[in-house]
């Protein structure tokens, strides 16, 4: 039985990734951390795990070398799309994972890592084509700005609740919304939705921009700070 902790700030990243190990009968996830504290502790805790843990983190990378030999966990890196995963490897880290990962590549990884293996990304050994991502494509133009913007959200783990609130309309208006997102994309709920977006190169990227649009209008929104 392989031991897997998880480690990664995106609820909705997360929440999949654990699904798709969950399904390996020779995995079994002993902790999800949602920062680096709770990591660092649960690799002291639990040697001898494969620990997956996001590159968005930012961990004092020395340091976590150190507590992973010390402890017999080998690190898998996730990467972001716009990341380079030969610097992991070149720090030492046995593999490396895109977000835009596949299930079976995801669960290959934790395989080859706990037999002591490297795991290179196929973005390292095979250039990626211009036609590649069509279907994201198709997708990201035939969203609305409007549906794109609840894309953005749920990719960041917002509930309905307060993507609402954030969007300035009510809980209603989002789930109409989202029946129409799920039509276009053909998922069937906000999980599918989410890793249908970070699988997908020119949606994930789209979604990003869209996010990092909506946080600088909010912020140009906000009242200023009182002195």
């Amino acid at each position: 039985m392989n031991k897997v902790i998880l480690a990664d700030s995106q609820a909705i990243f997360r929440a999949g990734t654990a699904k798709v190990l969950a399904m390996d009968e020779d995995m079994r996830i002993i902790a999800q951390c949602t920062d680096l504290d709770r990591m660092m502790h649960a690799i002291a805790t639990f040697p001898g795990s494969i620990v997956l843990l996001a590159a968005s983190l930012r961990p004092d990378m020395p340091r976590l070398r150190a507590l992973l030999e010390s402890t017999g966990c080998r690190g898998i890196v996730i990467a972001e799309n716009n990341e380079t995963a030969s610097s992991f490897l070149q720090q030492g880290f046995r593999g490396v994972v895109f977000r835009n990962v596949t299930g079976p590549a995801l669960v290959e990884c934790v395989r080859r890592v706990a037999a002591g293996e490297t795991w290179t990304p196929p973005q390292l050994m095979m250039p990626e084509s211009p036609e590649e991502d069509m279907v994201g494509a198709r997708v990201r133009d035939r969203l609305t700005p409007k549906e794109m913007r609840i894309v953005a959200l749920i990719v960041q783990g917002c509930k309905n609740r307060e993507i609402a609130m954030r969007l300035k309309t009510t809980e209603q208006v989002i789930k109409n919304y989202l029946r129409s997102i799920y039509d276009k994309t053909g998922v069937s709920d906000r999980l599918e939705l989410a890793l249908f977006t970070i699988h997908h190169r020119q949606l994930a990227q789209a979604a990003a921009e869209m996010g990092n649009r909506l946080e600088a209008e909010e912020q140009a929104a906000a009242p200023p700070a009182v002195a």
